[in-house]
């Protein structure tokens, strides 16, 4: 019998937790590290052998219909294949592409938010004051999805600019303005011409397109897949293209640098990131799986239609080309004079 108030009775199984609480508790610190450290390797091995296991966000930002919206829906939908698991794209537009990065460098890293961008992202620790994240230690590159050769230089088919020589003449005659997401290309073109452009700042290209057919800016620098239909229309001008060699489905297009020979030929490129801390497993992962995409027969048809030619860089290759990428581009910002914003 127990009076109330009397200690409980000891069970075997009481004492056993006891045993177990004491013994752990006289581990040495640097144990508890390693059985700490143990167990959150095991976690992480059991995330990644699972992903996905549910849907996946690919954060774009730049507007649907874009080049970039366009690369990056064709090889979610062939990832969702392939993964069996749904992938999905939202458009946060604006700023160069940094309302999307920015929102990604705050996600979980769990490989369950993601980022592609197109080349955009390179200029921006050099044309924006406070970023607001590093570029280099806060996304972590994935894979490439191929490299794009260059971009039109579009004006309105109604515009008297018949040439590239008849704007660069225009623009030293009076203030044009150009239409775009974010500073770049034309700043760099106006340095080689030596002219002096306006620029009104738009969300994406689609915007800047309708500007430009309603008489708001006088042109603009675009990836080709967006716009192809708009030039075989005759709605639009393709004055040059800024690429090594002729874009394969308008080769009558002139290079940039035949008229400019100082102008450094621009391109693009596209790529996944996922936040800095997400597991090397899971972007392991993730790199195989776009690599593969991109080989696929209907991805790759997509893919040549638009002007990229494919490339196979592994995770190390990848961060490795995105720095080389970034670098450059600061050294082309400060060439031609751009001061951040």
């Amino acid at each position: 019998m127990r009076f109330c108030g009397s200690p409980p009775a000891k069970t075997e199984d009481s004492m056993q937790i006891q045993s177990r609480r004491a013994v752990l508790a006289a581990l040495p610190r640097r144990v508890w590290f390693l059985f700490t450290a143990l167990l959150l390797l095991v976690s992480t091995s059991a995330q990644a052998q699972s992903y996905p296991d549910r849907t996946v966000r690919v954060l774009v930002g730049y507007a649907a219909g874009s080049g970039p919206d366009i690369q990056a829906r064709t090889v979610v939908q062939q990832l969702a294949t392939d993964l069996g698991q749904s992938f999905i794209v939202e458009n946060r537009v604006g700023a160069n592409g940094t309302i999307a990065a920015h929102s990604v460098v705050q996600a979980a890293p769990d490989g369950y938010t993601l980022l592609f961008s197109s080349n955009g992202i390179a200029p921006t620790p050099y044309i924006y004051k406070n970023l607001g994240y590093n570029v280099f230690t806060d996304l972590k590159p994935i894979a490439t999805i191929g490299q794009l050769d260059g971009l039109f230089v579009l004006v309105d088919a109604k515009s008297d600019f018949k040439t590239l020589q008849d704007f660069i003449t225009a623009a030293k005659q009076r203030q044009l303005l150009y239409g775009s997401p974010g500073i770049g290309a034309a700043e760099l073109f106006s340095k080689a011409a030596g002219i002096k452009m306006q620029h009104i700042p738009y969300k994406g290209a689609s915007e800047v397109m309708t500007a430009m057919l309603g008489g708001n800016v006088n042109v603009m620098f675009v990836t080709p897949p967006s716009v192809m239909g708009l030039i075989k229309d005759g709605r639009v001008r393709a004055l040059a293209f800024t690429g090594t060699k002729p874009f394969l489905a308008f080769p009558d297009v002139p290079l940039m640098s035949n008229v400019l020979p100082s102008f450094a030929p621009i391109g693009s490129w596209g790529m996944f990131f996922a936040p800095a801390k997400t597991p090397d497993a899971i972007v392991e992962t993730l790199n195989a799986a776009v690599r593969a995409a991109v080989k696929n027969p209907k991805v790759a048809a997509v893919m040549q239609r638009d002007g990229y030619f494919p490339d196979d860089r592994d995770i190390a290759q990848t961060a490795a080309f995105f720095r080389k990428e970034v670098e450059a581009t600061e050294a082309a910002v400060k060439a031609a004079g751009i001061e951040p914003q």
